[in-house]
């Protein structure tokens, strides 16, 4: 078994206007890197479905979901808020990001293949059950929890998310289900300007200052992600894997270099081959500098996609 790449020509279409920082060249980038690399004929390949309704309320009101749908424009772009936007293709991409997540969690829980990494956009940790917000529209990554959890009746999921900014959606959507533990390091005070006092015994929060390095990093993983997780024992881990807070990426003011989703993503097979019969699923958030987040994507799957941690 392998690990599998999903993805979905249409998340290339949804665009929110020039100069944005989420751009389709996001994905590009990352399919370029893991040609040259040679990573990607050993990947297996699949198309992202569109997530059904019923997949999305699980986590979404049902009248959010119906607005989503009513506001997708036929031109142009309509704003959701001050840097989120959809264009004519946005909602399609969008359903087939959350959709990727889906047929990523069938994929592993079948054991089709060990593990996956969904190459999709728009991302999704932001966005709460009832509002979007920065550039997401859909939780993708929440979807595919609560899929995992109704629809193969796991028990204990986790969700990672090493972004450099703070899951805000995943959190509100989770904050009340003990079933989910989130575990997620951030540069803080920064967007969203909140995650550094919301913490509870399944919500693992660790707040970064401006400028912090690797050892500051990987010591808020040791220290406070690992012990949460040993003690938790997920059946599953998704990750919010977010690469902006490398240093080469000017959207924030974190210090990572590539080597630190290299051992992230290591630490993060180690606990999922010990808990969780190594099911992972990881989903594509931020990451803005195109050269840096191609380099770090392809040593996330390579990491993902070798025999051994």
């Amino acid at each position: 078994m392998k690990t599998a790449y999903i993805t979905h020509p249409d998340c290339l279409k949804h665009e929110m206007g020039a100069c944005h920082p989420e751009c389709p060249q996001r994905l590009a980038a990352i399919e370029h890197q893991l040609q040259v690399t040679g990573l990607l004929p050993q990947l297996l390949r699949y198309d992202a479905p569109l997530a059904h309704t019923a997949q999305l309320a699980r986590v979404h009101t049902e009248r959010y979901i119906a607005g989503i749908k009513s506001a997708a424009p036929a031109s142009g772009l309509v704003a959701l808020d001050g840097d989120t936007a959809m264009n004519p293709f946005t909602l399609d991409a969008a359903l087939h990001a959350a959709g990727a997540v889906v047929l990523a969690t069938d994929l592993v829980m079948n054991r089709d293949v060990n593990n996956a990494f969904c190459a999709v956009r728009p991302p999704g940790h932001h966005a709460e059950s009832d509002r979007a917000m920065g550039f997401c529209i859909f939780n993708n990554v929440a979807v595919g929890v609560a899929h995992a959890l109704e629809h193969h009746r796991l028990s204990r999921v986790a969700i990672l998310d090493f972004d450099v900014h703070h899951g805000n959606g995943s959190e509100e959507i989770f904050h009340a289900d003990p079933r989910v533990m989130l575990c997620s390091t951030f540069q803080h005070p920064f967007y969203p300007y909140c995650g550094a006092d919301s913490a509870n015994e399944h919500i693992i929060n660790v707040p970064l200052q401006r400028g912090a390095d690797s050892p500051a990093f990987r010591n808020a993983v040791t220290d406070q992600w690992l012990p949460a997780l040993a003690m938790f024992k997920p059946e599953m881990i998704f990750v919010s894997a977010g690469f902006d807070a490398h240093h080469d990426d000017d959207m924030a003011q974190l210090d990572l270099d590539d080597e630190d989703y290299v051992w992230i993503t290591r630490q993060i097979r180690t606990i999922a081959e010990k808990y969780a019969h190594g099911r992972i699923v990881s989903v594509l958030e931020g990451g803005y500098e195109l050269n840096a987040l191609g380099r770090c994507v392809a040593e996330h799957i390579r990491v993902l996609n070798a025999e051994q941690a």
